[in-house]
């Protein structure tokens, strides 16, 4: 309870810091006017590309696990992403995401150890997206970086290290199962004896049961790199649906002159900057960067309310649409009736 407390303070305070840094200075009434006068059909492209986004997840989920003979709906599969992703927008360094999808999965029958090797599969590529446009970004493409990225490099390559650090880390624990179960043992171990747990040889009998399980879907997926290449090719789309957010704001504003390969590369960049932070959503940094970096793309007045509406599309509709779901699920999900002949293998 106490720690549902500080995260929803926590939230509540990084949202007051956003607002503050945001909008300080700032001629409200001049920026929500621009606001007001906008195509409102780019907009709807925007939130549509945001349902993309929450459907490219569940695409991915449907498909691991029919690989793996459990048998679901992609309709079970949509709320089972939208779960992930709305924990993960309220909750510092998107922590509370995979926790609450795999309560969900077992609520479906779905053991415990395919769901957490499906969903780490799912942030390896999820993750690697971001590190492939950054290397590529950072290698190919210096007339770009020089142009637009010189105020915040540092951010830029520290989220580019951190997300190869992460991906190299979750790859040795689902590709590497032995190690894994090597690992937590040993943490077993150590709390142990260092008296945090007392000895429990039923608890190493479950762990190792776990393992055994979590090991032979490891198994599968190694020797089938043709899904792993299909999820990763799907990740691709899903991430730059959500991308591609921005550009619909930019034509909604009725801007020209920048092209569409800029603008989304540019948003890209943000989210490779931010993804790992311990931030919820990454706010504040977002946002700040979005005004830094897209000062070439939003001119004659229309950054701030560029940055407020692909913002407000890309986090807060898709944290309110996913919130919704969420509820769905809470209320749905697990019942028999509803759900009879799901997760048999």
């Amino acid at each position: 309870m106490k720690k549902k407390n500080f995260e929803v303070i926590f939230l509540l305070l990084v949202f007051g810091l956003t607002i503050y840094s945001v909008f300080e200075g700032e001629d409200l009434q001049e920026v929500l006017q621009s606001i007001l006068t906008v195509n409102p059909w780019y907009l709807i492209l925007g939130i549509i590309a945001v349902v993309l986004f929450i459907a490219g997840e569940s695409v991915i989920i449907h498909y691991l696990l029919r690989t793996l003979q459990i048998k679901t709906n992609r309709r079970t599969c949509f709320l089972y992403s939208s779960v992930g992703f709305f924990f993960s927008a309220v909750t510092p360094s998107a922590s509370g995401g995979q926790p609450m999808q795999v309560y969900f999965m077992n609520k479906n029958k779905i053991p415990i150890p395919i769901a957490t090797i499906v969903l780490m599969v799912i942030t390896i590529t999820y993750k690697s997206v971001l590190v492939i446009v950054g290397i590529f970004v950072s290698v190919f493409q210096r007339g770009f970086v020089q142009k637009y990225l010189k105020g915040i490099l540092p951010v830029f390559y520290l989220g580019v290290i951190l997300n190869i650090v992460f991906c190299l880390g979750l790859g040795i624990l689902v590709f590497h199962p032995l190690l894994a179960r090597t690992i937590v043992l040993g943490v077993m171990s150590f709390m142990e004896k260092i008296h945090l747990l007392k000895r429990n040889p039923a608890r190493i009998e479950k762990i190792t049961n776990f393992m055994k399980q979590y090991s032979e879907t490891a198994d599968y997926l190694k020797t089938h790199r043709k899904v792993i290449f299909y999820v990763l090719l799907i990740s691709f789309i899903q991430r730059f649906a959500l991308f591609s957010v921005t550009w619909f704001v930019y034509k909604a504003l009725g801007l020209k002159g920048a092209h569409i390969y800029d603008v989304i590369m540019l948003q890209s960049i943000v989210s490779v900057s931010v993804d790992m932070l311990p931030l919820p959503g990454g706010m504040c940094v977002s946002e700040n960067l979005f005004l830094i970096i897209f000062r070439k793309i939003f001119v004659a007045g229309m950054l701030l309310p560029g940055m407020i509406l692909s913002r407000g599309i890309s986090y807060y509709v898709q944290l309110l649409l996913s919130a919704i779901m969420t509820l769905f699920a809470q209320l749905t999900i697990g019942q028999k009736n509803l759900y009879a002949g799901e997760n048999k293998k």
